[in-house]
């Protein structure tokens, strides 16, 4: 049974004991050996397919090509066996920090990975890279992979579902660098103290502001993941060498809660599993059909349904609305008040966070494409530029509070659109969840991230290549060290060798 843990600041008199901290109950769950169920196996070996499957169409992007370059110039570390970085050959090695770095820029890069939402928001595969990496590198077998994933996803999520960060201007992967942390210290067998350590360090290293997410939206969107997933493990590194973090670092009078979040007076109730319950978060947890926001993926389905209902010629419109939660109106919609989500010239990253453009696209094309949706030439397209202007969003209580409810069959993160056309007619229509979601129109299932996987593959990688992983992948907790180390996907040649590796520090 789900134990709800009391979280508040104490003032360094309270002296709150150790085994009471936040970090320690972590780490309790994570030292917790019980075993992964069926349907959870099942779903992280769909999410390990789904994460090298966007990871694959992100190989020659910018970005990726910048973190895979720095993972280069660093060599394998010598205690260990060394990490594979995605799109290289299986012999060319790093040190499992750089491996999480390139591998974890590969995978957020196109935004295209698995999302949950609840008090905070997340992307819980971005738990995967730095686990796979230290998986590797410490020769661990996949049984023991499946294990530290199920609590990589147990802990963010969890964290996700109490504690709400971008209310405080703080970046959501500041949940992942102690789920990560987690996650290598199950995967490693770790005792709860070190565990523990791992965890506070992680989460010390790990908070930033989300200005990486507001106005002109940089590269450092794919970077700031990854980030985490690194000082994850250098943490754990840390604190296995016996090296000790900032305590307490949630409940503490000068920590995270009492500067960063709601303040000295603050408190959580925050939901992990009992000892012998199994880990079971990743099943919430829903992914992307589409390359965009995860608030973005119903509306792309609401529009592409709409597409022949109408004409959408901008001449034939006089206003769309958009009318959803507060989350998608103030961080995607109009409500943030960023001019750059109407500039034509905006970034791929600031498109991917506003939705009058996606559903101005979607609405034109009857569907959503992860490279031609965002080419420049597509967002400066007249008529899209004409119609994008005419679309706003604006809060509904309804929807938002679908959107925080705790009961999945009510929990949305939709709306309802009102479409006034020439001439005063009025097309109205609603959508809760992306049709891909597990009660959509058509729920994901293994045939859907392997299709996934081939569409996106398909381009850069040969097709024997695309067939070796999937036969690994799809075998994940029967898997020796050795077969963990060759859970990668190598480029084509030529591919890499395609896009200039710039030149840094390093």
């Amino acid at each position: 049974m789900t134990v709800i843990h009391h979280v508040r600041v104490h003032r360094s008199e309270e002296n709150l004991a150790r085994e009471d901290q936040l970090a320690h109950k972590i780490a309790e769950v994570a030292a917790d050996p019980v075993a992964v169920s069926d349907d959870v196996v099942d779903m992280i070996i769909n999410r390990v397919i789904d994460n090298a499957a966007v990871a694959a169409a992100s190989l020659t992007r910018g970005p990726v090509t910048a973190a895979r370059a720095q993972a280069l110039d660093h060599p394998v570390s010598r205690g260990g066996h060394g990490s594979t970085i995605f799109g290289e050959p299986n012999e060319t090695l790093t040190s499992p920090e750089w491996a999480a770095w390139a591998n974890g820029v590969a995978v957020r890069e196109l935004d295209y990975h698995d999302t949950f939402l609840a008090a905070e928001y997340s992307h819980p595969g971005d738990n995967i890279p730095p686990i796979l990496a230290v998986a590797q590198h410490a020769g661990t077998d996949g049984a023991a992979l499946v294990r530290g994933i199920a609590t990589g996803y147990e802990i963010q999520m969890d964290l996700v579902r109490a504690i709400s960060l971008h209310k405080h201007k703080i970046d959501h992967v500041a949940h992942l660098g102690p789920s990560a942390a987690a996650g290598i210290g199950t995967l490693l067998g770790l005792d709860e103290g070190t565990i523990a350590q791992a965890v506070a360090q992680a989460l010390h290293t790990t908070t930033a502001t989300r200005q990486s997410r507001k106005g002109e939206i940089s590269t450092w969107k794919a970077h700031a993941p990854a980030f985490a997933g690194k000082m994850a493990v250098e943490s754990v590194d840390r604190a296995m060498r016996g090296q000790t973090s900032p305590s307490p670092i949630y409940e503490g009078e000068d920590g995270v809660i009492a500067w960063m979040l709601d303040g000295p007076d603050a408190s959580y109730e925050v939901p992990l599993p009992a000892a012998g319950e199994p880990k079971r978060a990743i099943l919430d947890s829903y992914t992307k059909e589409h390359s965009a926001e995860y608030q973005a993926q119903a509306w792309i389905d609401l529009a592409r349904k709409l597409h022949n209902e109408a004409s959408f010629d901008p001449a034939d419109v006089e206003s769309i609305v958009l009318h959803t939660s507060h989350h998608t109106h103030y961080v995607i919609g109009s409500g943030a008040n960023d001019p750059q989500k109407y500039d034509p010239k905006a970034s791929r990253e600031t498109l991917d966070h506003s939705i009058p453009y996606i559903f101005a696209v979607a609405l034109q094309d009857g569907g959503w494409h992860h490279v031609d949706s965002y080419l420049p030439e597509r967002a400066a397209r007249p008529d899209t530029v004409e119609l994008w202007q005419k679309i706003t969003t604006a809060e509904d209580s309804e929807w938002t509070r679908r959107y925080h409810s705790e009961d999945p069959d009510e929990k949305a993160f939709g709306g309802r659109v009102e479409i006034t056309l020439r001439g005063g007619r009025v097309l109205t229509d609603e959508i809760a969840v992306a049709d891909a979601h597990p009660l959509g129109a058509r729920p994901f299932a293994r045939e859907n991230y392997i299709a996934k996987f081939r569409l996106l593959a398909a381009p850069v990688l040969e097709p024997d290549e695309i067939e070796r992983f999937l036969a690994l992948a799809e075998r994940l907790p029967e898997l020796t060290a050795a077969e963990v180390q060759q859970l990668n996907i190598v480029a084509k040649p030529g591919v890499l060798a395609s896009v200039e590796s710039p030149k840094g520090l390093f």
